[in-house]
């Protein structure tokens, strides 16, 4: 996390807040949230409030590090920078750049120092989320270097936005009236992680009672945004793994119908319906037979849309097409109080219907 800044602007509040409520939306995708050099003094270390990972060449600050406790076959342990972005415009070239080159100084980060105790070494991915989806040309470099780019700009995530704009404003306003020159990021972050529940029970908190009265105005305003979230408690994002170079943010509308029908069959077809054009374009997910039991929603990346629908009599097929070579299967994994789980949706190109 970032320590104080300068005068914060509205855009990047809105980053933060973005962030933290991801953290709390995937609360049980399986990682664990990374917030305290005191967690891994090996890889992590920490500087004026803020976190950074240890790279090659560099150290770097990051704001939402996720650790995720399952293991792939022949593989190493998993962690995933988090980072968001809530531009009025698409997100750029330039941050995608960025998070490719901290990917992989970070994974690059292994040196033998001529002991003998074994070190501990990771797989660090990058997903970088966006409220107003991505330029074309930051989609390309992305699916080149394998950062999972997330769009958030779909139907399904109205309400998180303007729950974010209404907070921004409100600190915007709260550090204007106080004349706050710094901006005290590492405070708002744990203020919303410990009433969100996403702080993790081994890190301790300091106590910090500086620029008291802006804190009790802006106290009031990150309660709000809590109470806001907290409204669509029911709601849920987990992340789905296709066959395919990025990851699918599924939206669940009622969190105790998905895990009711999961749990029963963990192995199961669905259908899928797509509706829109384009970047326009949203998807929905159900359980085949049962439409009822269910419902996930998702959109794919924009430039994939792009040429679904790019020549309109190809459309269908082109559709069929892309789900028979990347969709043939997705995998869901969550987090129980007995551990990981995973549940495998799978269907048949027949059971894929154009809204």
């Amino acid at each position: 996390m970032r320590g104080d800044i300068g005068m914060a602007k509205q855009s990047a509040l809105r980053g933060y807040l973005l962030e933290e409520a991801l953290a709390w939306l995937l609360r049980h995708s399986g990682y664990r949230l990374l917030v305290d050099e005191q967690q891994d003094r090996a890889e992590l270390t920490g500087a004026g409030g803020a976190l950074r990972v240890r790279g090659r060449g560099a150290v770097h600050q990051v704001d939402v590090l996720g650790d995720f406790p399952f293991t792939p076959a022949f593989s190493l342990p998993i962690r995933l920078f988090l980072e968001a972005k809530y531009y009025r415009e698409k997100c750029r070239l330039d941050v995608v750049r960025n998070a490719h080159g901290v990917l992989h100084d970070v994974n690059e980060n292994f040196m033998g120092d001529g002991g003998t105790r074994p070190r501990r070494r990771f797989q660090y991915t990058y997903a970088l989320f966006s409220a107003n989806g991505f330029t074309a040309e930051a989609q390309r470099y992305a699916l080149a270097h394998q950062i999972s780019l997330v769009d958030l700009s779909g139907e399904f995530f109205t309400w998180l936005r303007m729950a974010i704009e209404a907070a921004a404003a409100g600190l915007f306003g709260a550090q204007e009236n106080h004349a706050v020159r710094r901006f005290p990021v590492s405070w708002m972050r744990k203020e919303l992680r410990v009433a969100l529940g996403t702080c993790p029970s081994e890190v301790p908190l300091s106590a910090d009672t500086n620029a008291a009265q802006f804190k009790a105005s802006a106290s009031v305003v990150l309660r709000q945004f809590v109470e806001n979230l907290r409204q669509y408690a029911s709601a849920e994002l987990l992340l789905g793994f296709p066959s395919a170079p990025f990851i699918l943010p599924l939206a669940a509308q009622d969190q105790a119908q998905f895990l009711s029908y999961v749990e029963q069959r963990p192995d199961h077809p669905v259908r899928l319906r797509r509706s829109g054009q384009a970047a326009t374009a949203e998807w929905t997910l159900t359980p085949q037979g049962d439409e009822d039991a269910y419902r996930l929603a998702f959109k794919l990346p924009e430039h994939i849309e792009e040429w679904i629908s790019g020549i309109a009599e190809k459309e269908r097929q082109r559709t069929l097409d892309f789900k028979s070579q990347f969709l043939s299967s997705i995998t869901i994994y969550r987090m129980h109080d007995s551990g990981v789980r995973a549940y495998q949706l799978h269907y048949e190109p027949s059971e894929l219907r154009l809204a």
